[in-house]
């Protein structure tokens, strides 16, 4: 194990330290890409395009405006509105020059612009041709054309400088329309990069003792909690004695309010949160309690520290015959995972527990069935306030297909993180489902569901796909849900 890995496992709660594999590999993140990012990069449309005089462009803007609305889509911002006739892409240039009185606004010192007016289907042609006909300096020669013009703006400035030259002049505001905000994505990595290898190794190593006690497919999910200083969020461990962690939540304040969607500015999920200590401090039961019993501060103060909420193995085969079926679909590893989060923050809630009903079996398999996630089970929730899975991460080792991609949504999931991509069932890529991702050829089709950022839907997160040549492949059945 390298250094800085040494680092990291050092800032790891006792139980994490407990159950990861000695060596630790190595692997890279890659950001998912959204389905307006794949399919909707450049989409073009048609707009109004004229010129005059620059004194003459004020006007002009108004008449569009007028035509057009106040709309800032409608009106394009993401294209500039007036261009000299010196930055028009070259095409539109020598077009433009032999048409009218080009030849005289094309020359050295024209005072002469070139104004966008709005989109063509906005905006009706006579009633654009009457407005132009009332500014004097247009009246006797008025000038209208059509260039397509790409309708979304760039999400780079590399593709603001192509489209400049291929469209219109485009301005890239650093901002992503199709998708999470750039620097979100930049932040949010710098952050899970830091550890995402110890989870997907965790995970890899959960999936392959499942498949080795015949309880399911080699599929694993871990859930953590991420704490960064500095963060009115970051919760207050209690530390016990090695290998065992206890935790007592601090409630917040009435004022916090969900947040809508996990892409906030600085790249983390929304309030609630579990508030208290900003600096990775560590209390004792009774300072948790309200009591003044001092309080230990750790080494490690100041430094971003992850902990573990769950563990759990695919277990779909347990109490299950596995020919000609499919297995149990409640028994996935990011349900169960899931559950037994929620099953934390029962216990915390110290609810009184139903008797259990008996039953000749059991659907939901969302108790531990194996050693790693009854240790991870037992330990206490470490931030036990707030919605479910609220600002919780998500490693796994395989895509989770389409169901229980919805569920780790409803669950308010902030990040998820996976190893390989399931072209046929999964439901987190936004790529289109291959044709060569199942042996017999005639599979595959259709659009990916990228279903963690749709605008359709009131919860996005963040995601990336875990590479690495590093670590033994879980091949699993390219139709297989996991």
């Amino acid at each position: 194990m390298s250094d800085s890995m040494k680092e990291v496992v050092e800032t790891l709660d006792p139980v994490s330290r407990r159950l990861i594999p000695p060596s630790i590999n190595i692997g890279t993140l890659v950001p998912l890409k959204t389905t307006l990012e794949l399919r909707d990069n450049l989409s073009l449309g048609y707009a109004y395009l004229t010129r005059a005089p620059s004194k003459a462009t004020n006007d002009i803007v108004n008449i569009a405006r007028a035509l057009a609305g106040d709309d800032a889509a409608k009106n394009l911002p993401h294209l500039r509105r007036c261009s000299k006739p010196a930055d028009l892409p070259p095409h539109l240039k020598t077009q433009f020059m032999n048409e009218g009185n080009g030849r005289q606004v094309h020359v050295g010192k024209s005072a002469w612009l070139y104004i966008l007016l709005g989109p063509q289907d906005e905006i009706p042609y006579e009633e654009l041709v009457k407005g132009l006909a009332t500014i004097d300096d247009i009246r006797d020669d008025i000038f209208v054309a059509t260039i397509p013009v790409p309708l979304l703006a760039p999400t780079s400035q590399v593709q603001a400088n192509m489209w400049s030259q291929q469209f219109w002049q485009t301005v890239y505001r650093k901002n992503n329309p199709l998708g999470p905000h750039p620097s979100t994505i930049s932040r949010s990595e710098s952050s899970v990069s830091r550890d995402a290898s110890v989870w997907m190794n965790l995970a890899h190593q959960i999936a392959k003792k499942s498949q080795k006690a015949g309880i399911g497919e080699p599929i694993g999910a871990v859930i953590v909690k991420r704490t960064v200083p500095g963060k009115a969020d970051a919760g207050r461990v209690v530390l016990a004695k090695e290998g065992s962690v206890e935790s007592d939540g601090i409630h917040q304040s009435d004022s916090g309010n969900e947040s809508v969607r996990a892409d906030t500015d600085n790249g983390y999920p929304g309030s609630p949160t579990c508030s208290g200590s900003i600096n990775t401090t560590y209390a004792t039961d009774a300072e948790c309690n309200g009591t003044t019993s001092e309080i230990k501060h750790s080494e490690d103060e100041g430094k971003e520290i992850t902990q573990i909420v769950a563990i759990a193995a695919d277990a779909r085969w347990h109490q299950q015959e596995k020919t000609g079926r499919t297995g149990n679909p409640t028994a996935h590893a990011a349900l169960r995972a899931i559950s037994m989060v929620a099953q934390k923050l029962v216990r915390a809630e110290n609810r009184v527990k139903s008797e259990p009903q008996i039953t000749e079996f059991e659907a939901f398999q969302d108790k531990p069935l194996l050693n790693d996630e009854q240790i991870v089970f037992d330990a206490e929730h470490p931030c036990p306030d707030g919605y479910l899975c609220h600002e919780l991460e998500l490693y796994m080792t395989h895509e989770p297909c389409t169901m229980c991609a919805m569920a780790i949504l409803h669950s308010r999931m902030g990040r998820i993180v996976f190893r390989h991509r399931m072209p046929l069932t999964g439901g987190m890529s936004s790529e289109d489902r291959g044709y060569d991702a199942c042996e017999h050829g005639s599979c595959g089709g259709g659009q990916g569901l990228g279903l963690h950022w749709r605008k359709e839907l009131n919860w996005s997160m963040l995601g990336w796909e875990w590479e690495t040549d590093k670590v033994e492949s879980l091949l699993v059945d390219a139709h297989l849900h996991a």
